[in-house]
């Protein structure tokens, strides 16, 4: 087996080499082989209920019917949410859902569409 090492960004371990680089194939990260470990770039890696990495602008489709805090109605499963934006926390999507306005999601309850 080879001696690669794992992605800083997602820590992914199907990293290759590519010239002076090494890539991964998940989250399209790159770095030098001679980069020490203190110009990594932590970027946060947010990935969907299936594993697939989310990126700002992707358009997420709600996998559960969602109960929203402090009103009677749902999100129903299949809304999707078109141009969404990562942030930190726990609540990792900004998006708009047409009927309900802006909304924070977890990452944990929609898949990419």
């Amino acid at each position: 087996m080879s001696d690669l090492p794992k992605c800083p960004a997602c820590g992914s371990e199907f990293t290759y080499e590519d010239g002076g680089l090494f890539i991964c194939p998940e989250c399209a990260y790159e770095w030098s082989k001679d980069a020490g470990p203190e110009s990594v770039d932590t970027k946060c890696v947010v990935k969907d209920a299936h594993g697939n990495i989310l990126n700002d602008g992707d358009t997420v489709a709600v996998i559960k019917d969602l109960k929203i805090k402090g009103a009677s109605s749902v999100v129903k499963v299949g809304t999707k949410a078109k141009n969404i934006r990562l942030v930190e926390g726990g609540h990792d999507i900004d998006c708009k859902i047409d009927g309900f306005g802006a909304m924070k999601l977890k990452s944990e309850f929609v898949k990419k569409a």
